[in-house]
């Protein structure tokens, strides 16, 4: 009986706890929530344009080392999950003659334990994990990349002088 009034009691109080949490979270007034949405809670603002995919097919220099390709061309409508890899149909081993996409790295083939499988490892299956097309847009913050080529070109010529 005693064990029953505890956890009643328990209960009750952290009831009661959740009640003021909700209480309090309501009383915040709306001009001191930060949001990201840059309009009232109640307006449905315009949201921007979308930007156009580049679809050149060309192959975009990678800018550091393990640097996954960008994919070259529009993706839209691409069937990508459990049943279906659209990319396979260009990028893979037995479709690259026909399609001349690069074949999908050896990398792809492994396990996690770097043994290699006959099928595209489950690992590597999403392509867009890692891969993703590039946009037509304007850069929304400055950048002040170097990439590796640049790096070791004035790395050396600094060694020169």
């Amino acid at each position: 009986m005693k064990t029953l009034q505890l956890v009643s009691a328990i209960g009750l109080l952290a009831f009661g706890s959740l009640m003021m949490t909700a209480v309090s979270a309501a009383s915040i007034p709306d001009e001191k929530i930060a949001t990201l949405r840059q309009a009232p809670i109640d307006v449905e603002p315009t949201p921007p344009a979308m930007q156009n995919v580049r679809n050149t097919d060309v192959k975009e220099v990678r800018s550091y080392p393990m640097q996954p390709p960008v994919i070259p061309h529009k993706i839209d409508g691409y069937q990508l999950d459990l049943k279906v890899n659209k990319c396979m149909a260009c990028h893979a081993r037995s479709r690259i003659g026909d399609s001349q996409a690069p074949m999908v790295s050896v990398t792809h083939f492994m396990d996690r334990d770097n043994n290699f499988l006959a099928e595209l490892s489950p690992r590597r299956y999403f392509c867009t994990q890692c891969h993703v097309p590039q946009l037509d847009a304007k850069l929304l913050v400055e950048n002040d990349f170097v990439d590796m080529e640049h790096l070791i070109k004035a790395n050396t010529e600094q060694k020169k002088h």
